[in-house]
């Protein structure tokens, strides 16, 4: 099934999309609380939905992000994003060693998420902007370090996410040897919907991957195009080590990364040697689609300018300032 949040004039509802309509869920039913229900008793749910109505059309609606999740990681799993983003950002060539023992990821912001058609207005600050081409799970269970079995059994479903990213932003930010912040924190969409896990079945080849076709286009020319299934770690791995000393739970979303091949504008420009295709504009539709999931396409725009910071304090770091500070006691007798 696909499970979908939507406006229809004021009112906000969350139901069932088939045959290209909207089948509503009872009032005050949201798809996060839909979601920790678990796939069995979420299907079950979608059934009585479909039986109850009629729906209303999807061109009547507006989708908005399927759920607020609990919390968004997003994970670097394609070695030629890796590899041609790199070489913009930083300017250092190959696969870091440490890319091939475990699955990283960042934390982004759950507070900025858009949803279909929404325009995503980039930092005023930002040149170079930029999509990211990924695909997302989405949780219906959880726990603490799980196997990899465990942690298939709690994907919920899958949706599209696009991860947008101030490049000049994050090749500053990174300098510091954190990762990036704002270059990424103003805005992620994820949508149109979330298909259920059962529906991708038939999709995975005998290693466990996905084998679905992403596509990228801006302005309805195509930039990227890439499979699912050449990831180099499977996502209930992404699961199992995000859950790894630590917990997830029923509504976190966890992101692939950037799929290879033109998932992104940098991994281009780093090939290139060279920013072609340009970064993004204001105006610019950017559409990103996966097989047997749906499409995305948001419009670019620009944020008005931040109010600027206070100027950093510099001062010497082997200077501690100990003016006014008590003495340091000596041991204890």
């Amino acid at each position: 099934m696909r499970f979908a949040t939507y406006r229809l004039g004021d009112i906000e509802r969350s139901g069932v999309v088939a045959d290209g309509r909207v089948h509503p869920f009872p009032r005050n039913v949201d798809l996060r609380a839909v979601v920790t229900l678990g796939p069995e008793a979420a299907l079950r749910l979608g059934a009585e939905a479909l039986d109850a109505s009629d729906g209303v059309a999807l061109d009547a609606v507006r989708l908005r992000p399927p759920l607020t999740p609990a919390s968004i990681r997003d994970f670097v799993a394609f070695e030629e994003h890796v590899e041609g983003v790199r070489r913009s950002v930083d300017g250092a060539g190959g696969v870091p060693d440490a890319w091939y023992e475990a699955p990283t990821f960042y934390f982004t912001n759950p507070h900025t998420l858009h949803g279909p058609g929404d325009d995503v207005a980039f930092p005023a600050r930002c040149a170079d902007r930029d999509f990211e081409l990924e695909v997302a799970v989405v949780l219906g269970g959880g726990g603490t370090s799980l196997t990899a079995a465990q942690a298939r059994d709690a994907v919920f479903g899958y949706t599209v996410f696009n991860d947008w990213s101030a490049r000049d932003l994050q090749r500053r930010e990174m300098r510091v040897g954190l990762g990036p912040a704002k270059g990424k924190d103003f805005a992620t969409t994820i949508g149109p919907w979330i298909v259920t896990a059962d529906e991708l079945e038939p999709h995975r080849d005998a290693d466990g991957f996905l084998d679905l076709w992403c596509t990228a286009s801006v302005n309805g020319v195509e930039v990227g195009r890439d499979l699912l299934s050449n990831m180099g770690w499977t996502f209930e791995s992404l699961v199992a080590y995000a859950s790894r000393d630590s917990r997830v739970e029923a509504g976190d979303v966890l992101a692939s990364g950037t799929v290879g091949n033109g998932g992104c504008l940098a991994e281009l420009w780093g090939r290139r040697g060279r920013t072609d295709p340009p970064p993004l504009r204001d105006g610019d539709e950017v559409t990103l689609t996966v097989q047997g999931i749906g499409s995305l396409t948001n419009r670019v725009t620009a944020a008005a300018p931040a109010p600027d910071l206070p100027p950093v304090r510099r001062r010497d770091p082997a200077a501690a300032r100990l003016s006014g500070a008590a003495p340091l006691s000596g041991p204890a007798r």
